[in-house]
Order: C-alpha cells, then sequence, then structure tokens
C-alpha cells in the first residue's frame, strides 16, 4: 500500500509538471508567433524600400501597414499574458482603441500627495494624466522620465475588485446559510446548502481532525477560510464573462499572503516540542551544524511551496484554455479556411481543459487546505513519551 502510495504522488507530481510545461511552451510558441509576424512585415517592407520610387513607396508603405496592422490583428501571446496578469481596467471585447472595459479607480500616493482618478484618463495606455502614464508592462510610472520618487500604488485593479466581488459573495453565502440553519433547526439543509455542508463535513472530519488532533475545532474557521476562499475564486476565475475571468488565485502576490497567513498561523502555534525539535533536535551535538539549518530552510520552504503550488497550477490552467482558443485566430490569420477547419477541434480541447479546470479548482483548494493543517498539526502536536 506504502509503495502505491508513492507511486501515485509521482504519478501526480509528474501530472503537475507536464502540465505546466506544456503550457510554458504553448506561451513561448505563441510569442514566437507574434515575433515571426513582426519580421515578415519588416521584411517586406524593406524589399519595397529597395524596388520602389518614391512615389510608389508611399503607397506601398500605407497598403503594407495596413496588412501589417491584419497581421497582427491578433497576437496570442500578448492576449494571454495580459488575461493572466492585473490591469487598471477590466477589459470586456474587443482590441485596441476599439476595445470596451470597465475602469477601475487609480489611486496613488507620492511626494506630491494624494492622487485619485479613472483609468479611463490613460486611454487604454495611449494618453498619460495628471503626470501620470501606464508602462508597457501596464505600471504606472511618471510621464517624467526624469522623476525618482517612489509611486505608491494603492489602485482598485481588475484582481482587487475580483477579491472583492469574490469576498462579499462569501460573506453573503455564509450569513444566508447561518440564518438558514438557525430557523431550521434540526432539518436537512436544502438547495446549495445541501452541498456546502458535506464539504465542512469532510474538511473537519478527514482534515483537520485527523492532522491537528484535538485542537482540530480551534483552527476550523481558518482552514474553512481558506478552503471556499481559494475555491470560490478559481471558479470565478473560469467564467469568461464579467464577474468572471480574473486570475486572481494565478497571481502570486495573492498565494504568497495566503502562504504567510498559514507561516504566522503555525509559528505563533508552535508549542515547546516543535521549537526543540527545530532547535534541538534528538541527534549527536555534533550534527546540530547539519540539521539545524536544514530544519529552518524547512519553515521557509513549507510556505514557499504552499505559494508556488497554488500559482504556477491556477496560471498554467488559463495558460492552456487561452492557447487552444487562440489557435482559432493563429490558423484563421493563415487561411479563412483552415481556421473554420480548426475552429471544432479547438473548441472541443477548450472545453475539455475548461471541465478538466474545474477538478484542478476543488483540487488545489483542497491541497493548500490539507497542507496546512498539516503544517499546524506538526506545530501543536504533543510530545509522546
Amino acid at each position: 500500500m506504502k509503495m502505491q502510495s508513492t507511486e501515485n504522488q509521482c504519478t501526480s507530481v509528474g501530472v503537475r509538471f507536464g502540465k505546466f510545461v506544456f503550457a510554458l511552451f504553448l506561451t513561448l510558441f505563441f510569442n514566437n508567433v507574434g515575433i515571426a509576424n513582426d519580421n515578415h512585415s519588416s521584411n517586406t517592407n524593406s524589399e519595397d524600400v529597395e524596388h520602389h520610387d518614391a512615389e510608389s513607396h508611399e503607397a506601398s508603405t500605407h497598403e503594407h501597414a495596413g496588412s501589417h496592422e491584419a497581421a497582427k490583428g491578433f497576437e496570442p501571446g500578448k492576449m494571454i499574458m495580459e488575461h493572466i496578469a492585473d490591469a487598471h481596467d477590466w477589459h470586456l471585447w474587443g482590441e485596441g482603441d476599439h476595445s470596451v472595459s470597465i475602469p477601475l479607480p487609480v489611486i496613488l500616493y507620492t511626494s506630491e500627495g494624494l492622487s485619485v482618478f479613472s483609468s479611463s484618463n490613460f486611454h487604454h495606455g495611449h494618453s498619460p494624466y495628471n503626470g501620470f502614464k501606464l508602462n508597457h508592462e501596464g505600471v504606472v510610472t511618471w510621464e517624467d522620465e526624469t522623476k525618482t520618487d517612489v509611486i505608491y500604488d494603492l489602485s482598485i485593479t481588475k484582481n482587487v475588485l475580483a477579491l472583492f466581488i469574490g469576498s462579499i459573495f462569501l460573506i453573503v453565502l455564509v450569513i444566508k446559510m447561518a440564518r438558514h440553519y438557525a430557523a431550521n433547526t434540526g432539518k436537512a439543509p436544502k438547495g446549495i446548502y445541501n452541498l456546502i455542508e458535506p464539504l465542512i463535513l469532510f474538511l473537519r472530519d478527514d482534515i483537520a481532525r485527523p492532522t491537528i488532533g484535538k485542537k482540530a475545532d480551534n483552527y476550523m474557521s481558518l482552514l474553512l477560510s481558506i478552503f471556499f476562499f481559494i475555491f470560490t475564486l478559481n471558479l470565478f476565475g473560469l467564467i469568461p464573462v464579467f464577474p468572471g475571468g480574473a486570475n486572481v488565485t494565478g497571481n502570486i502576490s495573492v498565494t504568497m499572503v495566503l502562504a504567510l497567513v498559514v507561516f504566522i498561523t503555525v509559528t505563533i502555534s508552535g508549542n515547546k516540542y516543535y521549537w526543540k525539535h527545530i532547535f534541538m533536535p534528538d541527534v549527536p551535538v555534533w550534527m546540530y551544524v547539519i540539521i539545524i539549518p536544514i530544519e529552518i530552510l524547512g519553515v521557509v520552504l513549507k510556505p514557499f511551496v504552499l505559494m508556488l503550488r497554488l500559482f504556477a497550477n491556477i496560471t498554467a490552467g488559463h495558460i492552456i484554455i487561452l492557447g487552444f482558443f487562440s489557435l482559432i485566430f493563429i490558423f484563421g490569420n493563415m487561411n479563412a479556411g483552415l481556421g473554420y477547419a480548426v475552429s471544432p477541434l479547438s473548441v472541443a480541447f477548450t472545453l475539455f481543459m475548461s471541465v478538466l479546470e474545474l477538478l484542478v479548482a476543488f483540487l488545489q483548494a483542497f491541497v493548500f487546505t490539507l497542507l496546512s493543517s498539516i503544517y499546524i498539526g506538526m506545530a501543536v502536536e504533543e510530545h509522546h513519551h
């Protein structure tokens, strides 16, 4: 049984690694497609300069500029990276100057004071406003590039708004569920509550109590909050239209804060036996110089692994789904008929990955909660004689 469990773990790690590598391959491939289009256009324009006179060159320049824009009408690498990154507006549809998005408040604090305005004033990054501009990475910088003052960006970005929406949804759901149970004491839950109750019991009876022990109920609020927070935002991220589509749990800043919460909880909860195991392990004294640094490194690596696992898996899932969908437009730029021919296969793979991501949304929330519970259990475990 132990060997079978080890094989299953190895298989699981291999699947996650393969998924991440495949997502990385798709990203590099789509970026190379964009570069190839740019090089092709520049080569064509160079030939025109050499072989046409001034009048025909001007006409040719306009013609090839139009074809260049057509070729660059869809850039899959850019589209994917923009989707998984944060932004100061919530893009709905369209591209370039014709895109439609929801402007979000920009809140900046500098040595000159507080500046608050709408992101629509940037005109999708084409125009500076009030001394600020959006660079090519979507970061607010000084319009005057000689300025070196620090800009503290406290803006309500796309991920922040999505986080608020997910949190409000959870708060409303929990309050309604509490009122439902208070009004129907002793009765079986109905509707969505009938789905949530088994999840809560599963987290308590199969995760918290086996890994933490007698003190499990003290940490149930934290573990339930972590699980449902991650699970809800994962599901919202799979919805292609507003208020979904934001890559919140694929943002390393969000996963870092979640991991930091677990790290602080473990550090505060650690009893004397936990710290003794780290700084005074039951090994010969001469081995302390080797064991203690390894134990301290393990304390730091545990939350780091939590942060990186959730970030990498969710981001990889988004990249793969968008990659399959982008194949329609990549082949469509080559030939319209080819685009139509590829579209059924592309849509089928996109739908398959979307369904698979529903499972991943649950699994990543489950794994994060399970590991958090294990780390807490290690910190509060009593000494066994």
